[in-house]
């Protein structure tokens, strides 16, 4: 699963070598930490959120056929400068 969201990911956004996908387990399920450029953040949530919902569904049907529980989650490292 993590292999089809990095796929899908890179494919939507500007700068591809900036997207990691983390794996992380939570509660019993898969969180997937989506960190990219600030730049490309737009795109992968798209007007109103569409973009990312899709990309959410689409993950769901994968993992509910697997028997697993999985989400993303779009992680933003935010820098302090001083």
């Amino acid at each position: 699963m993590q292999a089809f969201l990095e796929f899908v990911v890179k494919g939507l956004v500007q700068n591809p070598g900036a997207v990691t996908v983390t794996a992380v387990e939570r509660a019993g399920a898969i969180v997937y930490e989506l960190r990219l450029d600030a730049q490309d953040v737009g795109k992968i949530i798209g007007r109103q959120g569409i973009t990312i919902n899709a990309i959410r569904s689409l993950l769901q049907a994968g993992s509910n056929k697997k028997g697993l529980r999985c989400s993303v989650q779009i992680v933003e490292d935010t820098v302090t400068v001083r």
